[in-house]
């Protein structure tokens, strides 16, 4: 062997014992069989909280749940004492990045810091929904899945499927229908699961993205504005993000494949429950088309919301902390008050598509100016539905089971059910009783092994911005 392929071979060699070590020093629980006694469920089917439960976790599934009171424990069983806790499904947040905003519309990758905050804010699988390092997202996936470093299970997309007009370096403009099939070819080679359009694209990129994502059997999401909703319906879009801020359906004068100005002020000026909104809504329902709703990320441009959980601020580096803190004392500060009438409304409006029978996912899309920080804001987008008027089983499904549902993976995640992957939060105190307990998660299980959430928290103080 040469000089430069044993060096090589020597520094892959090392990378991977380094990435085993980092992964082991957060482990907590690790026993072939495990017992959580005592502990409320909360079970991501939508059904009433179950009290005083055992969970017994073997070979990384769930093998029985039954009351605590008529379980019996064998002695080979590690036993967790759940009284007084909560445990829930592992989040499965549906619209999540592994960048950052650093400034001047430039996002940096967190490929080191935020896989390992994800999973100790709870989410156990999570989607890109849209990248600026493909090869990044697919490398970090698969070094999750060998075991080499921790973080939640991926569902990776391709790099933004977008149409010319958005001043953002990193991402790529569709030059047309043809290119946008030449997009889908390559990143389905390079091992891809799912697709993001973008708000410039063009009704005819669409359609073939659409089409051919569907020939694969992979689903298309978007954050639209150049299309309508109702139009992207008509395509066969499988999802739509950020609720319905996204939505130019109610711009009176919109061209067709154009991003109007006045999206924003249609929205303040809009009457949810006119006739208008509800024929869209029965639309979307019937049509099967999926809403993300990203509560957290448009949190943070309204005047009146609080700032960051101060354990999200320590994570950042002190450079966009500051840039941070400033832009939103900014807002704090601003006259304009469209934001809060908007933000209240597309809460309801989430809340009438689910009533409805539409399927709402959450996810948290940490962009815009930052303090979206991953993990702390699975927990913020909790917090946030239950602001909404859903009740605490309503959200806690929406952020698991309906995901995967979506993702056709509801026969091993998403729920605490008998036979399914032990993927698990266990929470201080009854989350029926005090929503903002969802901050506080000591252990989150993966797969059947428990995480100490406060060690990785604690060892990614002050890089995110950085790494």
């Amino acid at each position: 062997m040469n000089q430069s392929k044993l060096f090589c071979t020597l520094g892959m060699l090392l990378y991977s014992i380094s990435l085993s070590a980092v992964a082991s020093g957060y482990v907590s629980y690790d026993q072939p069989k495990i017992a959580i006694t005592n502990v409320n469920i909360i079970d991501g089917t939508g059904s009433k909280i179950k009290e005083a439960q055992t969970v017994v976790i073997e070979a990384g599934k769930i093998k029985t749940i039954m009351a605590s009171a008529s379980t019996t424990i064998a002695e080979d069983v590690t036993i967790i004492d759940g009284k007084g806790k909560t445990l829930i499904p592992g989040l499965i947040m549906m619209h999540e990045h592994m960048f950052y905003p650093t400034g001047n519309a430039h996002y940096t990758e967190m490929l080191h810091s935020f896989p390992k905050l994800y999973l100790a804010g709870g989410a156990t699988t999570v989607r890109t929904a849209g990248t600026t390092s493909p090869y990044g997202d697919l490398n970090v996936r698969d070094a999750i899945n060998s075991g080499d470093t921790i973080g939640p299970a991926m569902d990776v997309t391709a790099p933004y499927l977008n149409g010319p007009g958005l001043p953002i370096l990193k991402l790529k403009a569709l030059r047309d229908a043809e290119n946008a099939k030449a997009m889908i070819d390559y990143w389905v080679s390079e091992g891809v699961t799912s697709y993001k359009a973008y708000i410039n694209i063009r009704t005819k990129e669409l359609e073939t993205v659409i089409e051919q994502a569907h020939l694969r059997d992979h689903k298309v999401t978007a954050h639209l504005c150049s299309i309508t909703y109702r139009e992207a319906a008509e395509m066969g879009i499988d999802n739509l993000e950020h609720g319905f801020f996204a939505a130019t359906d109610f711009v009176k004068d919109k061209q067709k494949d154009m991003c109007p100005e006045g999206a924003h002020q249609s929205l303040v000026d809009l009457d949810i429950d006119s006739p208008e909104v509800n024929d869209l809504i029965a639309y979307l329902v019937e049509k099967k088309v999926a809403i993300t709703s990203t509560l957290t990320i448009y949190e943070t441009f309204t005047k009146g919301r609080p700032q960051a959980y101060p354990l999200a601020l320590e994570a950042l580096i002190p450079q966009v902390k500051e840039q941070y803190q400033n832009r939103w004392l900014t807002i704090s500060q601003q006259e304009d008050a469209t934001w809060p009438v908007v933000f209240n409304k597309m809460m309801q409006l989430e809340k009438k598509f689910v009533a409805a029978g539409g399927l709402l996912m959450a996810g948290t899309d940490p962009t815009g100016y930052g303090g979206v920080v991953a993990g702390f804001s699975n927990q913020r987008m909790i917090e946030l539905l239950y602001e909404a008027g859903f009740s605490v089983e309503e959200v806690i499904k929406i952020a698991t089971l309906n995901a995967a549902n979506y993702l056709n993976k509801q026969q091993t995640i998403g729920s605490v059910e008998v036979g399914k992957n032990a993927d698990l939060v266990l929470i201080n105190g009854d989350l029926s009783v005090d929503i903002s307990r969802i901050q506080d998660m000591p252990v989150v299980f993966k797969n059947g092994i428990g995480y100490d959430t406060k060690k990785i928290v604690a060892d990614n103080k002050a890089i995110v911005g950085l790494h």
